[in-house]
């Protein structure tokens, strides 16, 4: 099972799998909105959602505190091409 959790100290969120970080998705906060530069999936990990996981995580984070989300990163940009009915705003 995957568990995804956002780590403010490292700004970033992390997924683990059976307690072992498995991947991770960067972010920095400029006013209302927060960018998304890097996720990474390591490759032990690769193929089992993870990457799917964290952005969902973090989205909807972002959608629940009323900002909005520059996505810089391609996978989180492909994501959201996927999911055009989530209710994050995109600047």
């Amino acid at each position: 099972m995957t568990t995804v959790t956002k780590n403010s100290d490292q700004s970033r969120y992390e997924a683990h799998i059976d307690g072992e970080l498995a991947g991770f998705t960067e972010f920095r906060r400029e006013d209302s909105v927060i960018v998304m530069p890097h996720t990474e999936v390591f490759d032990a990990f690769a193929g089992k959602g993870v990457g799917s996981a964290l952005t969902r995580f973090a989205l909807d984070d972002i959608a629940s505190q009323d900002l909005a989300v520059h996505p810089e990163c391609s996978f989180v940009k492909g994501w959201l091409d996927k999911h055009p009915d989530h209710p994050v705003k995109v600047v």
